[in-house]
C-alpha cells in the first residue's frame, strides 16, 4: 500500500476517535501552531533551514520588506538616500528603536549584523564584493560605499526566504558567522521575545509580544511590509511529527494553526466547517536532491548527469502532496514555473524517466559499487515522500546505498560536515525551497559554483559562476532571460543538484484566526488576531 494511501486510511478510521490532549483550549490572548519541523538551530545566519527563518522573523527585525508585490519597502529605517552616481546609499533608522534587553538599535549594531550576513548569503555575498566600506554618520544613520553601482541594494536588504539580514545587537553579530548562535544570544530587535525558560527542543518553543516594540507608522500589512502590530501576548509552537496528532488536534481546537498539513489530512479537514485549507504561496516549493561533490560516487560528473535520466518528477510531487494536480508542477527546471526566467531549455532532454539508460550512464561513469549514504528525514513527512522515493530510485538503479534515518534537526547538523564517508560524512540529501528563492541567481543556493567556499554539497563550476555573475550586470530582462537559459543549460551539465519538481503547500487553521497569516511561505504572526 503506498504511503498516503495507508495514511488516508488512517485519518478515515481515527476521524470520530477523541483527540490526543496535547494542550488544554488555546487561551484567547495566546496562538498555538504546529512548525513544519522541530527547531534544532536557532541562528538564521548559520542555517538556510525554513523553521530557523520563521523563529527569526519572531524575534529580529529587517532593514526593509518585502511586499505582496515583490517590493522592498522600509521596515526598520525611514528612508535612503542614493548618492555619489549610485556609489553611497545612506539609511536612516527609525527613532525608538530597541532590542529585547532595552538597548537601542545603533547604526554599529546594523553594520556588524550585515557583516555576519553577507558572509554565509549568496545574495549577501554579492553584494559584499562590490562595499568597499561601512560608515557608521551617527547612532541612527550609517552608509554603504561600493566600488561600482548595485542596484539591487533594496532586495537584498529585504529578501525574506534563506538567511535573512536580520539586525541583532553587535556582540552577538560578532559571532563567527560559521559558529551558531546559542539560546542565551536570541536578543532580538523584533516584536516577539523568545522564552529560553520555557524552550523544550522536540516539543515545546514560547514567544512573548514584545511591549517594547515599535511598529513602523503607516502603510498596509503586505508580507514582510507594513506595520506589525501584535494581537496575541503569547505564541506556542508545538511540534508534532505525527500527522495524525496534528490533524486530530486541529479539529479539536486544540491548536490554532498547521503549518504544512499533509496531502493525505487534506480531504478531512476540508470537510470541517471551522477549519480552513488553502493554498496563500502561490510560487509555491522547490524540490530538490543535493549531492555531496566532495566524496564518491557523488563527485563523478557523469554519475550526477546519470542520477536525472532516472527523475521521474510526478512520483516524488505525488509522494509529497498526492494526485491532485492543482497540488503541484513537472517539468520545473532552474527557476520557479511561471515567473520571468523559467525555460524549458533542456529539460526534455535531460528528465527521460529512463532507468534502463541512467544504469547504463552509471556503469559507463566508472562506478564501483561505491556507498551511497542517503541523510534520510523521519519527521518532516514532505521529505519523508523524498527520501522514501528517492530510496527506492536508488536502488532500482543498483547503488550500494546505505539510507540513514535521522529526524530534520539532525539532517541540518550532519550535512555541514565535509567528512568522508567513514568518519560520519554523506552522499546526498532531499530538501526544498521556496520558489521565492529560486526566482533568479541571486539568492539560488543551489545553483551556484564556489567549491568548497560555497553552500552545503559543495560543487565546483566557474561557468556557473560566470554566468551568474553576467546576469547581475545584464542590462534588460531579455538579456537577463538568455543568460538564465544558459544557467539552466549548464545546471543540466554539472549537476550541483536535481530539481524534482513544484508544489503548492496548503495551510490549515482554525477559522477564528483572522490576518494574512502567511506571506509567500513565511509564517507571520503579527496582524494575526483571534475573532470574537
Amino acid at each position: 500500500m503506498k504511503r498516503r494511501h495507508f495514511l488516508a486510511a488512517s485519518a478515515a478510521a481515527t476521524a470520530g476517535l477523541a483527540a490526543p490532549a496535547i494542550a488544554q483550549p488555546a487561551a484567547a490572548r495566546t496562538l498555538r501552531f504546529v512548525p513544519h519541523a522541530n527547531l534544532t538551530v536557532m541562528d538564521p545566519i548559520w542555517t538556510t533551514a525554513y523553521v530557523t527563518r520563521n523563529h527569526g522573523f519572531l524575534v529580529w527585525d529587517t532593514l526593509y520588506g518585502l511586499d505582496a508585490q515583490y517590493r522592498p519597502q522600509p521596515q526598520m529605517v525611514e528612508g535612503h538616500s542614493v548618492e555619489n552616481d549610485g556609489k553611497t546609499w545612506v539609511f536612516t533608522l527609525r527613532e525608538g528603536l530597541a532590542f529585547h534587553d532595552g538597548e537601542p538599535v545603533r547604526s554599529a549594531d546594523v553594520i556588524a549584523s550585515l557583516k555576519r550576513w553577507t558572509a554565509r548569503d549568496a545574495f549577501g555575498a554579492k553584494l559584499a564584493s562590490v562595499v568597499t566600506e561601512y560608515v557608521a554618520r551617527s547612532d541612527r544613520n550609517f552608509e554603504i560605499r561600493l566600488s561600482k553601482p548595485f542596484p539591487l541594494m533594496l532586495d537584498a536588504l529585504a529578501k525574506p526566504t534563506s538567511n535573512v539580514p536580520f539586525i541583532m545587537p553587535e556582540r552577538v553579530a560578532a559571532t563567527d558567522p560559521f559558529t551558531q548562535l546559542r539560546p542565551e544570544q536570541m536578543i532580538g530587535s523584533g516584536p516577539f521575545r523568545f522564552k529560553r525558560d520555557e524552550f523544550n527542543p522536540g516539543s515545546l518553543v514560547v514567544y512573548e509580544r514584545n511591549p517594547a516594540y515599535r511598529p513602523r507608522e503607516g502603510g498596509e500589512p503586505s508580507f514582510t511590509a507594513g506595520p506589525k502590530v501584535v494581537h496575541f501576548d503569547r505564541i506556542e509552537w508545538r511540534v508534532i511529527p505525527d500527522a495524525a496528532t496534528a490533524a486530530a488536534a486541529l479539529q479539536a481546537g486544540e491548536i490554532d494553526w498547521w503549518e504544512q498539513p499533509t496531502g493525505d489530512y487534506l480531504g478531512l479537514l476540508e470537510r470541517n466547517r471551522n477549519i480552513v485549507v488553502e493554498v496563500q504561496d502561490q510560487l509555491g516549493l522547490i524540490a530538490v536532491l543535493r549531492p555531496n561533490h566532495l566524496h564518491p560516487p557523488m563527485n563523478n560528473q557523469k554519475f550526477r548527469q546519470a542520477l536525472i535520466r532516472a527523475v521521474k518528477q510526478a512520483d516524488f510531487m505525488q509522494a509529497v502532496i498526492g494526485t491532485d494536480p492543482r497540488l503541484y508542477r513537472t517539468g520545473v527546471g532552474a527557476f520557479t514555473p511561471g515567473t520571468p526566467l523559467a525555460t524549458d531549455v533542456g529539460i526534455a532532454e535531460v528528465f527521460k524517466e529512463d532507468t534502463a539508460l541512467a544504469r547504463q550512464m552509471i556503469r559507463e561513469s566508472g562506478y564501483n559499487n561505491e556507498r551511497v549514504v542517503l541523510l534520510s528525514t523521519t519527521d518532516l513527512p514532505s521529505l519523508v515522500a523524498l527520501s522514501q522515493v528517492g530510496g527506492a530510485m536508488f536502488r532500482e538503479l543498483g547503488l550500494n546505498l546505505d539510507q540513514q534515518a535521522m529526524d530534520w534537526g539532525t539532517v541540518v547538523q550532519r550535512r555541514a560536515s565535509k567528512e568522508p564517508l567513514e568518519r560520519g560524512g554523506w552522499s546526498v540529501f532531499f530538501t526544498f525551497w521556496a520558489g521565492l528563492d529560486h526566482l533568479n541567481p541571486a539568492s539560488h543556493h543551489m545553483l551556484r559554483g564556489q567549491g568548497e567556499a560555497g553552500f552545503i554539497g559543495w560543487p565546483t563550476s566557474a561557468r556557473l559562476e560566470e554566468l551568474r555573475d553576467a546576469w547581475f550586470e545584464a542590462p534588460t530582462l531579455e538579456a537577463q532571460k538568455a543568460l538564465a537559459a544558459e544557467l539552466q543549460r549548464q545546471l543540466f551539465i554539472d549537476v550541483p543538484y536535481v530539481p524534482l519538481g513544484q508544489y503548492f503547500q496548503p495551510i490549515a487553521y482554525r477559522r477564528a484566526i483572522t490576518g494574512p497569516i502567511a506571506a509567500g511561505g513565511v509564517p507571520v504572526f503579527w496582524n494575526v488576531r483571534r475573532s470574537a
